[in-house]
């Protein structure tokens, strides 16, 4: 049940959101997105000089489409797949990061602890909209991106 969901320069340049939408939308308007937890894949065709030594996510174009994204879907991260590297690929493209050789990606951990609380927030709503519980789901994603969330943590957090 997977999705692929393709992007190009152009629409990266122009920022445009419809290869996400026509497959986005539909789900939402039939109520059938929850279907879809940790389906979604990105493969980005983005032009650049094959000599250009920087990562996807280090490209100012690429980055801002995600950031126009994420603005849009904010609680996108539920319909990537994580276990294709979809997640940590999604908050590279929104956090500030180095690459090392050695150790990977390095993401900043202060802007990584804003994000993560963030997307916590954001998805705790949007799932209890939805009628999924929450806790799990969002203490795995804290955990996929290293850190611990405790019990207690969720006794503070309304639900609506």
């Amino acid at each position: 049940m997977a999705i692929t969901i393709t992007l190009n320069s152009e629409q990266v340049n122009h920022l445009d959101l419809s290869p996400v939408q026509t497959v986005i939308d539909p789900l939402l308007e039939n109520s059938e997105i929850t279907a879809y937890e940790q389906q979604i894949r990105f493969v980005i065709n983005y032009s650049r000089d094959p000599e250009d030594p920087r990562e996807i996510s280090e490209v100012p174009e690429v980055r801002l489409w995600f950031i126009r994204l994420d603005a849009y879907y904010p609680w996108f991260p539920f319909v990537l797949d994580w276990k294709s590297g979809e997640l940590a690929r999604y908050v590279a493209m929104l956090v500030p990061h180095q690459f090392h050789r050695s150790e990977g990606i390095q993401y900043n951990p202060e802007a990584l602890e804003i994000f993560l609380m963030q997307k916590i927030f954001i998805l705790n709503h949007w799932l209890t909209q939805h009628n999924l519980s929450p806790k799990s789901r969002l203490m795995s994603i804290a955990q996929m991106l290293g850190y611990d969330l405790d019990d207690s943590f969720f006794e503070h957090i309304v639900r609506e």
